[in-house]
């Protein structure tokens, strides 16, 4: 009974604790095309995770989040241009820690036009997987 005790405040003392910047790149899904770089900003308290997704010209704040041991979920609605039009689409992130580094699948959840809040096509196929490193 004690060693069972011992080993379920390890196991919630080990929960990954995620605060910091963290960078990485992301593939572009062509071959001639260059990775994309990735950076978050992240800030947990207890499960909950909040933060930034960093862009070139933007920062996104991640809508929800949560960490888990060391799986970790969030969500981050971004500004994207498809043709004329800019939709807000959702984008889901889950993944884990492996060995030190996260490890993460981005996918397109849902997209909305935003003037309109309708429907928009969302871009089918497999999430992406990167990994990202601690900066700080």
């Amino acid at each position: 009974m004690r060693s069972l005790l011992l080993c379920l405040i390890a196991s919630s003392a080990w929960a990954a604790d995620l605060t910091g910047i963290w960078v990485g790149e992301i593939g572009a899904g062509r071959p001639d095309r260059d990775p994309t770089p990735m950076a978050f900003q992240f800030t947990q308290k207890g499960s909950a995770l909040g933060g930034k997704l960093y862009g070139d010209y933007q920062s996104t704040p991640i809508a929800t989040g949560v960490v888990a041991g060391d799986l970790v979920t969030f969500v981050v609605v971004l500004a994207e241009q498809a043709g004329n039009e800019i939709n807000d689409t959702k984008i889901r992130f889950t993944g884990r820690l492996v060995s030190g580094e996260l490890e993460l699948t981005r996918e397109r959840e849902s997209s909305t036009r935003a003037g309109a809040k309708s429907g928009a096509f969302v871009r089918p196929g497999p999430g992406q997987v990167f990994r990202l490193k601690r900066l700080v």
